[in-house]
């Protein structure tokens, strides 16, 4: 893997932007601001940033969980972003919730993979760095194992 990428962003009109991924398979993203800025005709660089820690999460959960040979019958995962102000009153995003509910075989075989699978993901300790990012993992029928 690279230690580099690229992503360009064109301005297709007010506050919508299209977003390629130049030298990969991956579609045009369409990214918007919410009214009244936008049009809210796409994701917003607050949510995009949310959905890449919940998705970085998810899947380093995944990947160990794999390794270990544990059964993953299903994963959802919820991304809460709350907003707050900084000393000079402008907007930040202040907390990422996330809740990882995940439905497996074998607990007992997964408890190590609780106990490590954040340290990996690249997203979350980049971004923990500015912003509270707390994670709970929850079992398929909302039971917590860790949070």
């Amino acid at each position: 893997m690279s230690d580099t990428f690229e992503i360009q962003l064109e301005r297709i009109d007010g506050f919508q932007f299209r977003a390629d991924f130049p030298g990969t398979a991956i579609a045009a993203l369409l990214v918007d601001e919410p009214t009244p800025l936008g049009n809210g005709s796409g994701p917003n660089p607050a949510r995009l940033l949310a959905l890449a820690v919940g998705n970085c999460l998810s899947a380093s959960l995944l990947f160990c969980l794999g390794k270990s040979r544990v059964t993953v019958n299903g994963i959802h995962t919820k991304i809460l972003g709350s907003y707050r102000r900084d000393e000079h009153n402008r907007l930040r995003i202040g907390r990422l919730d996330v809740t990882i509910q995940i439905d497996l075989e074998d607990l007992q075989r997964a408890n190590k993979c609780l106990d490590i699978y954040e340290d990996y993901c690249v997203v979350t300790a980049s971004v923990r760095q500015g912003i509270e990012v707390n994670v709970t993992v929850l079992d398929a029928v909302g039971k917590v194992l860790r949070g």
